[in-house]
């Protein structure tokens, strides 16, 4: 089966990832990681606003006690949108200052984990971390090239996760009063052609909907077979993540790249960097939050 999205907003984004739906004011977080920003957006306007940090932003989270946690270039931070006020919590890889994070999102239990990727994107030298709710960091996997989507079951027995080179998905037995993961295996191979996993989410079902860099598409692929079950074509080749929203949560945000496409691949793209939406025909779980 083959859906379509439509433009939400033509964000121009050079590197848009990480959506995060905020079911209490049914507005997007989004960010755009090479221009350092951290963006807001409200569907019942269409409007957007955007924070500008000092580092490249890979993900943004909400915080039962408020505000937001972000992973920056240089850790985990605190952020309130309000005052606009970042406050730092850790910084697990001082010593690589040329990784950064990327993508991340809070576990069943309040958790927030986080992958690094080198700046060079050929070395194996990122990591993912849990930070924990008492603000403790916790290095889960290593030899990650770039650490990309995450997403647990809805039994919240299972955790999935994505280091994009590798093009495929792996999945860890998950304890969620602890946080720890263990029997890392492969549930998913991407085909040659289809491009690269990047981010990702879940639906109600239990499937997964992973945005595929360079394959112009995201895909609905079930877990426990491997089998792809439907796609959603995209106007643009680089879709990196999606995350169900809307007050059902039954539509699919989606977010998209424009960076390092050549002048003819972005005439042909004019909607690279946007934001699209899809009505998919089933519903995801609301976003966790950092419980710390």
């Amino acid at each position: 089966m083959t859906l379509t999205a439509e433009l939400e907003f033509d964000a121009r984004a050079t590197l848009g990832e990480g959506p995060c739906w905020d079911a209490h004011t049914q507005r997007l977080y989004w960010v755009d990681i090479e221009k350092h920003q951290l963006h807001l957006y409200d569907p019942a306007t269409r409007t957007d606003r955007s924070f500008a940090l000092a580092q490249p932003v890979g993900a943004a989270v909400l915080r039962k006690s408020g505000g937001l946690m972000l992973a920056l270039q240089q850790g985990f931070y605190g952020f309130d949108p309000d005052s606009e006020t970042l406050t730092h919590l850790d910084n697990p890889e001082t010593h690589l200052p040329e990784n950064r994070f990327n993508d991340g999102k809070c576990d069943p239990a309040g958790r927030f984990w986080a992958g690094t990727m080198p700046l060079c994107e050929t070395k194996d030298c990122g990591s993912l971390y849990m930070l924990d709710t008492d603000l403790t960091v916790h290095q889960k996997v290593t030899g990650v090239r770039i650490s990309n989507g995450l997403a647990w079951s809805p039994d919240e027995r299972t955790m999935y996760y994505v280091d994009s080179p590798t093009r495929v998905v792996t999945a860890f037995a998950y304890d969620k009063a602890t946080g720890a993961i263990a029997n890392r295996r492969v549930v998913i191979e991407i085909p040659d052609g289809m491009g690269y996993p990047d981010g990702m989410s879940i639906d109600a079902e239990g499937m997964l909907w992973i945005a595929l860099w360079d394959g112009a598409a995201v895909g609905r692929w079930n877990p426990l077979t491997g089998a792809l079950l439907a796609q959603i074509s995209m106007p643009v080749s680089r879709p990196t993540s999606c995350v169900f929203g809307g007050k059902d949560l039954d539509e699919l945000y989606i977010t998209s790249a424009s960076t390092r496409l050549s002048a003819e691949l972005l005439a042909q793209q004019p909607l690279a960097g946007g934001i699209f939406k899809c009505r998919p025909g089933v519903r995801g779980g609301p976003a966790w939050e950092f419980a710390g």
